[in-house]
């Protein structure tokens, strides 16, 4: 079954479901989104969007298609295809939490039918699909690869990417059968440009962690780097651009405050959990997780160092923050490396301001943090300026010279009052 005949359920309307429905619904076909958060459904079915790439406009197009948000999972009773999109965090221990893909399947094993392509796109390690995923389906008494369709398709939502979205970004599909790659393949032709079969739901999710893991580790490298230039006075960014000059062989990465979102600072550990279940270590992935933990603590190091120049300690002094997201012009706070920031500044006892353009507010440990109304007039009230993130809302030309001494962690400012990581 195709075309607006087709009923698609999407679980899970965050940076990922919502997306992808908008999409499908474009395509034609019948779709509901259906998530646990009351105010996201109400917001939903009254036009009003919560995703940075997602308009209102967006959303009521979607209604207009028929598109309907509920909370209650009886919908699934009709679905032709089930999308499983839901958060994949990690426990307090670092270990892989499912907990949100194993109440969605279980939801979805109440009402199966014969006939039905159940996706999941949450990113998780391999063997989860055609394991406890596959499992616990198996519990309405259908088969998987005879009695319906199962399969594994890793999202591949880069928010705030103008150029790359879903309907032009290339769509990996491994299914637990030929059969099922086949009947997924034939869903998302209608939602995507490109769809790359491959050879089962394993190599699909590993291929999710392969791409995070390499940029992960490449992060590190880079972060590395960057600590021991400053100590041999070397300008790692001059180095950088000097290195991508050369056409092959090298692709460039930067140094920066830490890693952020969803993607790079979870996605590894799931393969590095999967690795330690054999026995191994993944030493590249742990190594670069340390790395990446130890940023934070690096720039407010470096930090203390550019305050004690004028002879003042972080202690006392007022210091501005700048840009508070994971990723430049989105407002996903998600694993943003300047909540340790912050941390570690309130305990040696800085006076913290921030301003963030894409955030109304911001909470670090249970404390809403102090946002200045004026980045200018903040700048130059502050002993220092702390740039964690380049929104393009921001006025640098103005902020820069407003500040006393701006210390800028993505190596984008100049000026001679302007110290770079």
């Amino acid at each position: 079954m195709s075309g607006s005949n087709q009923h698609v359920v999407i679980i899970g309307l965050g940076y990922v479901g919502l997306p992808l429905t908008l999409e499908a619904s474009r395509a034609g076909l019948k779709c509901t989104g259906l998530d646990l958060s009351q105010p996201i459904i109400s917001g939903l079915n009254a036009g009003v969007s919560h995703i940075d790439d997602i308009s209102d406009e967006h959303v009521e197009g979607m209604l207009a298609q028929g598109f309907v948000a509920t909370t209650q999972d009886e919908c699934l009773a009709d679905a032709d295809v089930v999308i499983i999109c839901v958060p994949t965090p990690l426990n307090e221990d670092r270990s892989p939490d499912l907990s949100a893909v194993f109440a969605a399947t279980r939801s979805i094993a109440e009402y199966l039918r014969p006939g039905t392509l159940v996706v999941l796109e949450s990113t998780t390690y391999p063997g989860t699909t055609d394991g406890p995923v596959r499992e616990i389906l198996e519990t309405s008494g259908l088969i998987a690869g005879t009695d319906f369709n199962l399969a594994f398709s890793p999202e591949r939502i880069d928010p705030g990417n103008p150029e790359f979205v879903l309907r032009n970004t290339p769509k990996v599909v491994g299914g637990y059968t030929d059969a099922c790659t086949e009947a997924a393949c034939i869903f998302y032709s209608q939602v995507v440009d490109t769809v790359v079969p491959t050879a089962g739901t394993r190599e699909a999710e590993l291929a999710k962690l392969l791409e995070n893991t390499y940029r992960h580790v490449n992060i590190a490298l880079v972060n590395e780097i960057a600590i021991f230039c400053d100590d041999l006075d070397i300008n790692v960014w001059a180095a950088i651009d000097a290195a991508k000059s050369k056409p092959f062989g090298f692709q460039a990465f930067y140094p920066g405050p830490g890693v952020g979102g969803h993607c790079i600072p979870i996605d590894p550990n799931y393969l590095s959990h999967q690795v330690r279940t054999l026995g191994y270590q993944f030493q590249f992935v742990e190594l670069a997780q340390e790395i990446a933990n130890r940023m934070p603590a690096y720039v407010v190091a470096r930090a203390q160092r550019i305050l004690n120049d004028s002879s003042k300690s972080v202690r006392g002094s007022k210091i501005l923050l700048l840009g508070l997201t994971y990723k430049a012009n989105i407002s996903d706070d998600r694993e943003t490396p300047s909540r340790p920031i912050i941390r570690k500044l309130h305990k040696l006892g800085a006076e913290i301001t921030v301003c963030d353009p894409h955030l109304s507010h911001f909470e670090v440990d249970g404390t809403e943090m102090t946002f200045a109304e004026n980045p200018a007039q903040a700048a130059a009230e502050a002993d220092i300026v702390i740039v964690l993130q380049h929104h393009s809302m921001f006025n640098f030309d103005e902020i820069v010279a407003a500040s006393n001494v701006v210390f800028d962690t993505r190596g984008q400012l100049v000026g001679t009052n302007v110290t770079t990581l």
